[in-house]
């Protein structure tokens, strides 16, 4: 045997141990032939392993098919139904302890003995770091052993191996895959047994610091510490660095300790390390990416320098909120700020948006004025920042400190006060003239709103719905969804001539496919089935495999319930069929496009049953009974009390009283239900749409008009046929389409078409279509835009069904419970306002508002300020009177914090005559 067989034999085998063994056991002309063979090998490497393991996976599935089997028929023997026995398997969980019980990592076990192979064999240092990490090596697994490679490495020349360490040091690139393979572990690992010189390049420095520090005795440590500060990618890898060793790691020593420890022990100066932190927060990036430094800065704890302060007086007015505060911790420390440098602190902390600096910088001009000598005109520049801040608390105080040292201001100093305080709410003003005399009033903005019409879009017209197919057998192989099956089953209905089965050469097999299946759970298949059953009476197979169903209808609890009412009436359809009963029409084929049915053609065709002794078949009544108008004539309702079936009769029922639903949508999460509209949400709520009616006795109305349970929300070919169901309880369609809503950024696109045709429906509107526009004018994703959110909300107003205030209420319990930023919803609201919806923009706030606002126990912030902002701008706008509760109470509260002064601006606004 040769050596290139003997190596083959081993790869084969799986082990790179043994490979590495018999690498190391080649002579030159070996290694030579092994080199030449390793390449062209790779394929049938890759088969073989590829080859074993599909024999093993499938031996284990045929043990999990028998164990299958003989579950089912042990259940079944102690009188379990079939598909019950079925579903007690897959409960149970044994088929995933069968099925997978051989290894898949197994399929790349040949890999490792390759590469192994190849780096004890092949010539050069650049082949050998090609060939480690070439694309026919990626494997899903992370590799674990370097022992094997690293002894046929370690065999090389000494100049040999630093080549190839700092070769594979360059491949280095941070990216996901490479978290998978061993190539920064084998960089790292060459260069410390080489002593090879680390190349400059960051991916490097990244694979460093992500490995546990033990820099004492790492001969890396000199040449990459400098580097920590300046490497791309560095902050990231060590973001969640603490002093406290990580939960459930309590061996791993933290790098903040290590690198302090390092610099106590001299072996790197603490000022280069505090100079390598400044210089990185310098650079710029995300607070999350700086997160280190600034707790490595803060470990270090360096002394006031005085040389350092112009570069923290940099950091303050852009850095992360962290590493500003650590900048002005260390310029308070230094000391001696000139009267310009305080300016520049002072003026770039008062425009920061976090609060704690913004009071820091009015403390610092506190300061620096009780410290100056003389006048402070050179600190006026600072009280004109002061004064243009958002916050009214900061220019509260402002106003404070300008009327404390009003007399330390010369003439010219006092008039730029008062020049810059024109900025200044009227109150503010008022307090500050006291000091220094009159000040001019801020120039009112002028106000670019102008109410325009709301758009117009066109609308569905109600036109009758064509009723002839001809040829039955062919137009089921293009059906659309909706109006043209409901076609197609009434010219089956009507024309016995033309019920053939389709032909072709796919026909046997798509028959038998056809009822080899248990359920048949879209139209399509029911088309062909009666096809066939009316062309071949008794077809269908008379003894069905067990576990299947004899009528072939799926359990309501499988699917939405209007795509199953569709289903139902099939079955009921092919029933009558085959027992000869077959109606010569259906009762509740649509005559509109909506969906409806005339309430005279109704009647008519109940009169027609009458006379040939017809009996209406139970599930096409019920249909026909959802589908009548909520208004009927009423010569119709008395024609309708003079038929004499049972039909007719509950027919005459229906139009003196039709059933109502009560329906609501409720919000509950893991923990329970939400108990009120304020109580706060959490990351992952969940919707209830609940249909409550008092039962009927019909079947298929009391399951439609009853609490929805889940579906699944792919198929958008369904829901289609939804609105034709229910053409007159458009909110009961919402309801079924409500659990299709969060969370917010996995809706389907297209339900925002269906609840387009909602709007051209009947029935009234409630919660379900108000939370339907809600969530829709809540959407910022990559893939819904807020603009398909606005159109919805100004074609519900155009179709005058827009239920307003209730849509702010669902606004409100989004913003709660669903994590949507109140900015989107603004926008959005905006964007309408200035569209023509300006009046229902402020009737959404209406119902938003009372649900959004901080309730008893919880805290203002920031957004509910600006929730009463705009509602006072969507007020003023709408020409809004009348006082609304909730404002009123906040409005009365003591205090003058921006969240109470915004509601009494609001409730003034609503007050006014």
């Amino acid at each position: 045997m040769n050596a290139w067989e003997r190596v083959r034999k081993v790869i084969a085998a799986g082990d790179a141990a043994r490979t590495a063994a018999e690498v190391l056991g080649l002579d030159d002309a070996g290694r030579r032939e092994v080199a030449r063979e390793l390449p062209g090998h790779i394929g049938a490497a890759r088969q073989e392993a590829h080859e074993r393991h599909e024999r093993r996976q499938a031996k284990a599935s045929q043990a999990d098919e028998l164990a299958r089997k003989e579950f089912v028929r042990a259940e079944t023997a102690r009188g379990v139904s079939s598909d019950e026995a079925h579903r007690n398997w897959w409960m149970s969980g044994r088929h995933n302890r069968r099925s997978f019980t051989v290894d898949w990592r197994e399929r790349d076990r040949w890999i490792e003995p390759m590469r192994v192979a190849g780096a004890g064999t092949l010539g050069g240092a650049a082949a050998v770091a090609t060939w480690l990490y070439r694309r026919d090596f990626a494997r899903w697994a992370a590799v674990t052993e370097l022992g094997p490679l690293l002894q046929v490495i370690t065999a090389r020349p000494a100049e040999w191996q630093a080549d190839l360490a700092v070769r594979l040091a360059l491949r280095l690139r941070g990216t996901r895959a490479q978290a998978r393979d061993d190539s920064a572990a084998l960089a790292l690992e060459l260069l410390r047994r080489t002593g090879a010189v680390p190349p400059d390049h960051d991916p490097l420095v990244v694979a460093w610091v992500s490995t546990p520090p033990d820099l004492e005795g790492d001969p890396l440590t000199e040449h990459l510490v400098h580097r920590l500060f300046e490497a791309e990618g560095v902050g990231r890898a060590l973001r969640d660095e603490r002093l406290d060793a990580p939960e459930g790691d309590r061996d791993r020593r933290s790098w903040l300790l290590a690198l302090r420890d390092l610099a106590d022990a001299g072996r790197v100066s603490r000022d280069l390390l505090v100079d390598g932190c400044v210089r990185r927060f310098l650079l710029g990036g995300n607070a999350a990416d700086l997160r280190f430094f600034v707790r490595l800065h803060e470990l270090l704890d360096p002394a006031p320098s005085q040389e350092r302060s112009r570069d923290y007086l940099r950091l303050l007015p852009a850095a992360p909120g962290q590493v500003a505060e650590a900048a002005l911790k260390q310029l308070r420390r230094a000391g001696g700020l000139s009267g310009d440098e305080v300016n520049e602190a002072v003026e770039a902390l008062l425009f920061r948006a976090e609060g704690k600096l913004v009071r820091a910088g009015l403390t610092l001009l506190d300061q620096a004025a009780r410290d100056a000598g003389g006048d402070l005109d050179h600190l006026a520049p600072a009280l004109a920042s002061a004064f243009l801040c958002e916050s009214y608390e900061a220019q509260e105080r402002a106003v404070r400190l300008a009327a404390k040292y009003a007399g330390r201001f010369s003439p010219i100093g006092a008039e730029a006060v008062r020049e810059a305080a024109t900025v200044l709410p009227a109150d503010l003003v008022a307090r500050l003239a006291e000091a220094y005399g009159e000040v001019d009033s801020a120039p009112v903005e002028a106000d670019d709103f102008q109410a325009v019409p709301i758009p117009s879009f066109p609308a569905p017209t109600r036109a009758p719905l064509a009723s002839t197919v001809d040829d039955l057998a062919g137009i089921h192989r293009y059906l659309d969804a909706g109006l043209a099956f409901e076609r197609w089953l009434d010219a089956f209905m009507r024309n016995p001539a033309a019920r053939k089965a389709p032909r072709g050469k796919r026909e046997p097999q798509v028959r038998e496919d056809l009822y080899r299946r248990r359920h048949w759970s879209r139209p399509e298949q029911w088309i062909h089935a009666l096809l066939c059953e009316a062309a071949d009476p008794g077809a269908e197979p008379p003894n069905p495999e067990p576990g299947m169903s004899r009528d072939r209808l799926p359990g309501p609890a499988t699917l939405a319930l209007p795509q199953w009412a569709v289903l139902l009436r099939c079955a009921e359809i092919r029933a009558a069929l085959k027992a000869g009963e077959l109606p010569p029409y259906l009762l509740a084929t649509p005559t509109l496009t909506s969906g409806h049915i005339d309430p005279a053609v109704l009647v008519a065709r109940l009169e027609g049953y009458e006379q040939a002794g017809v009996r209406a078949l139970s599930a096409d009544l019920q249909q026909a009974l959802l589908r009548l108008p909520r208004e009927v004539d009423p010569d119709v309702v008395e024609r309708a009390g003079r038929l004499t079936s049972e039909a007719g009769n509950t027919l005459a029922r229906w139009l003196k009283e039709r059933p109502e639903p009560v329906m609501r949508v409720d919000w509950s999460h893991a923990g329970g239900d939400y108990t009120h509209d304020r109580q706060p949400g959490e990351q992952s709520p969940r919707l209830r749409p609940r249909i409550l009616l008092e039962p009927t006795g019909m079947e298929l109305v009391d399951a439609l008009l009853a609490d929805p349970h889940c579906w699944s929300r792919d198929d958008s070919a369904a829901m289609a046929y939804w609105r034709l169901v229910l053409p007159s309880d458009r909110e009961a369609v919402a309801m079924y389409l409500v659990p299709s809503l969060l969370p917010l950024q996995e809706r389907p696109i297209y339900v925002q078409e269906r609840v387009i045709e909602l709007f051209h429906q009947d029935g009234p509107v409630g919660e379900g279509l108000a939370l339907l526009i809600a969530c829709h004018l809540a959407e910022h994703f990559w893939h819904h835009t807020p603009e398909r959110g606005q159109e919805l909300l100004l074609r519900a107003v155009a179709a005058g069904c827009l239920p307003a205030a209730e849509c702010g209420r669902q606004l409100g319990l989004i913003l709660r419970r669903a994590s949507v930023k109140l900015s989107r919803v603004t926008e959005s609201l905006d964007a309408c306002a200035r569209k023509g919806a300006h009046r229902e923009v402020w009737e959404i706030m209406t119902g938003l508002l009372p649900v959004y606002l901080p309730g008893p126990g919880e805290r203002a912030h920031s957004a509910h300020t600006q929730a009463l902002t705009f509602a006072a701008e969507a007020a003023r706008r709408a020409d809004a009177r009348g006082p609304l509760p909730v404002i009123a109470e906040i409005a009365a509260r003591k205090g003058t914090s921006g969240f109470v002064r915004a509601a009494r601006r609001l409730h003034e606004r609503l007050g006014e005559s």
